[in-house]
């Protein structure tokens, strides 16, 4: 039996983008940093190779037997913690039985990546629980296989990675090829304000996928004139503009978007680096641009908040963040502006929606971590 002394407790964060909208499944670049919310995991070990996993957000508890072949996804919150215990098997890395009590702060189906969150705590949980020690980036891959292939969403590596390598006062320049990565600083005297329309459209998941098909696509044809080309991260504009003429309309706007925002991360890493926030949110609004008419996956809701936030003094960029459809805006607004954004926003938008939405006025933060009992 185990004691009050072998209860652990992890937390990783979930992540705003402020930079680099599906370009991470391209093999892109990304601009992503963790942020002050969490999902915590309190873990002890059991004797047998079980896992009993209790949600504290649903009141439910599952259990799984780790020897169990057949283990399959349920459509359930607990195909995330149960995908990683699997992928981590299927690695080599054998578990300890463990309960996990699960307790999550990161708005769920926001865009803020509470799926991550939870996929990351639970390994950070299970690793430590079972005496492995594995590579952090290793444990980002295993993360990504269990949303991929034990829950069936085609994400990219962005969301588990900076759960895991994200820290206070920095953003994340990701090169979702090779995983090398850049801290780059956020200034203090700004602050990261999410605007979460409170409305997902249905068509989400479905139109996601789509435009990965129309990615690839667009991929299948470049390489006819440009062998070399893996991903679009590999083609430029002017290939694009030289090669692609011949492509259906709509799968030309969708790698237009991909190779220009590949450009504005890069341009947006440099302004942020010369700490030239108004370059950075010149930057933020032609990617919005770009995401609402190249990509179209902005909504209504997503371009009323941008448009809300541009003329309010203190604010140098404001965009739609996450796979879109609904979700939330990232705004980089100056510190002393933050109470009157967040109460001109709120207003706006309740007015013109009859809807009230919620915003979290956030810093960046640390990565996936061991926490104290107190």
């Amino acid at each position: 039996m185990f004691t009050n002394n072998d209860t652990r407790f992890f937390r990783a964060p979930g992540r705003v983008n402020l930079i680099g909208e599906h370009t991470d499944y391209n093999d892109g670049f990304v601009m992503p940093a963790a942020i002050d919310f969490y999902t915590w995991v309190r873990i002890s070990p059991l004797d047998t190779r079980k896992l009993h996993i209790k949600s504290k957000n649903y009141g439910e508890e599952v259990e799984v037997d780790l020897d169990d072949p057949n283990i399959a996804p349920r459509g359930h919150w607990s195909d995330y913690p149960i995908g990683v215990a699997v992928m981590l098997e299927r690695a080599g890395h054998r578990l300890r039985g463990a309960r996990l009590e699960i307790r999550g702060e990161v708005p769920i189906g926001s865009g803020l990546s509470s799926s991550a969150a939870i996929e990351v705590a639970t390994a950070c949980a299970l690793t430590a629980i079972s005496g492995l020690e594995i590579d952090r980036r290793e444990l980002a891959l295993i993360c990504q296989r269990a949303e991929n292939e034990f829950v069936g969403a085609r994400v990219g590596i962005m969301d588990q990675f900076v759960s895991l390598f994200g820290q206070a006062h920095k953003a994340l320049l990701l090169d979702c090829r090779s995983l090398e990565f850049k801290l780059l600083p956020v200034p203090d005297n700004v602050r990261l304000i999410i605007c979460n329309t409170m409305v997902k459209h249905a068509l989400a998941s479905s139109a996601y996928n789509e435009r990965r098909a129309q990615c690839e696509a667009g991929v299948k044809h470049l390489q006819r004139a440009v062998p070399h080309v893996k991903a679009l991260r590999d083609v430029t504009r002017e290939q694009l503009e030289q090669y692609g003429h011949d492509l259906p309309e709509v799968v030309y706007r969708r790698c237009r978007h991909v190779i220009t925002e590949n450009e504005r991360v890069l341009a947006a890493a440099n302004a942020l680096e010369r700490r030239d926030l108004k370059e950075f949110g010149r930057l933020m609004a032609e990617s919005h641009r770009s995401l609402r008419d190249d990509y179209e996956v902005s909504s209504a809701e997503l371009d009323l908040m941008v448009e809300l936030a541009q003329p309010i003094e203190g604010v140098y960029g404001a965009r739609m963040t996450g796979g879109g459809f609904g979700g939330c805006t990232v705004n980089l607004v100056a510190v002393e502006q933050r109470d009157e954004f967040r109460a001109r926003v709120a207003d706006g938008y309740e007015r013109a929606m009859k809807i009230k939405p919620e915003i979290y006025i956030c810093t960046p933060s640390d990565g996936a971590e061991e926490v104290r009992q107190d």
